[in-house]
């Protein structure tokens, strides 16, 4: 009455050679570098070139090549480009905080720490005799 299934099901599962395994490590090197890559851009188009080539060497060393490096301006204010950069060094903090890698999550830190103080640096004192948030 019905004919047998003469080809594979598409429900079947796909055997282990079938396509290419990352291992976790893997991916967040990937996910690391790539958070880093898009902070060095951000470090580039603010001029800060130390900081800028430490964070070149971390991008290096996790993708076994130098990243390509230019300062493409956005035309975006320098508070703008700040916060850009913090929450991207926070990113790259957290990643590197889960593959424990000590070395990107201190230099992740100390660039949201440098972002921090140029936030406050950029926003000038607090006016004297007046409690920041109190109402």
């Amino acid at each position: 009455m019905y004919e047998p299934i003469r080809s594979p099901s598409v429900h079947t599962p796909a055997g282990p050679a079938d396509f290419p395994h990352r291992s976790r490590e893997e991916e967040l090197d990937i996910q690391l570098a790539g958070h880093l890559a898009a902070l060095l851009a951000v470090t580039d188009e603010l001029g800060l070139g130390t900081a800028g080539d430490r964070i070149a060497e971390q991008v290096a060393r996790l993708r076994g090549a130098p990243p390509a490096r230019h300062a493409g301006l956005t035309d975006a204010a320098p508070a703008d480009l700040h916060r850009r950069a913090h929450a991207l060094a926070g990113r790259a903090l957290l990643v590197a905080a889960s593959r424990a890698d000590t070395t990107a999550a201190i230099l992740s830190a100390e660039r949201m720490d440098a972002h921090t103080a140029a936030l406050a640096a950029l926003a000038g004192p607090a006016p004297s005799g007046h409690l920041v948030g109190a109402h």
